[in-house]
């Protein structure tokens, strides 16, 4: 399983939500690159890098210090927010991004983004779908998670047929940044449904016990955010889990 340590950017510094809300931030510092270097020195491979800025304006705000980073830093990344065209895609890509991160289009464009998959290949995109739990159903969370999509998962995930996406990141929305633990039920029942898609675990990863978890329940990635910044765990720790 592959860890994935996070960093969500704004306004340059790193930071970390609570429940997806912007107004709930805690700000941990303003080195990305420093965080980024030292996750790379420990021996992570790949980094989530999230523009929250670009998230929640619903364009690209901080591509140019995630290209910065991605050019500097010798670790393969993974990054998104504000992504809504084609040109940001190949801008993030161009820029030394490792994979692009789609997160609302993906629910609510999925003919454009099925088209940039055709495109640009599908080990170079992940779809992102963020829910919120309705009664017994989830639904996706859309635009820096402030709108409800018309759709629950299972039907925006329906809308890409096998073999034409690779990637999948899920995250509870109501477990980010809480550290209570990941929502396994959720994750395995993803995997049944779509074992087709390399799915990566995200949402209140708490301590190693939700890594193993998650690789049990099929998933193939974890991201790791709250947990490592205030010292749950260290992402040594976190990578001999994974490989164990």
């Amino acid at each position: 399983m592959i860890v994935y340590p996070a960093i969500d950017l704004r306004g340059g510094t790193c930071v970390r939500l609570m429940h997806g809300r912007f107004d709930q931030a805690t700000e941990y510092d303003d080195a990305p690159a420093a965080r980024l270097a030292a996750f790379a020195a420990a021996g992570a491979t790949w980094a989530h890098i999230v523009d929250l800025d670009g998230a929640e304006a619903g364009r690209a705000m901080q591509h140019d210090l995630i290209g910065e980073l991605a050019d500097a830093i010798e670790i393969r990344i993974q990054s998104g927010g504000g992504v809504r065209s084609k040109d940001d895609v190949q801008r993030l890509l161009d820029a030394g991004v490792s994979r692009v991160v789609i997160g609302s289009l993906a629910v609510s464009q999925p003919d454009t983004v099925l088209g940039w998959l055709e495109e640009f290949g599908v080990d170079c995109l992940t779809l992102a779908i963020d829910v919120r739990a309705d009664g017994d159903r989830y639904v996706p969370a859309l635009k820096g998670w402030t709108e409800a999509a018309s759709v629950d998962l299972w039907t925006a995930l329906d809308r890409y047929p096998a073999d034409s996406a690779k990637h999948l990141l899920v995250t509870d929305v109501g477990r980010d940044g809480a550290l209570t633990g990941v929502n396994l039920d959720l994750l395995a029942e993803v995997h049944v449904r779509r074992p087709d898609l390399w799915l990566q675990a995200s949402g209140g990863v708490a301590g190693l016990d939700d890594l193993t978890g998650s690789r049990s329940v099929g998933a193939s990635g974890a991201i790791i955010g709250r947990a490592l910044y205030e010292g749950r765990f260290t992402l040594q720790q976190a990578l001999e889990t994974a490989r164990a």
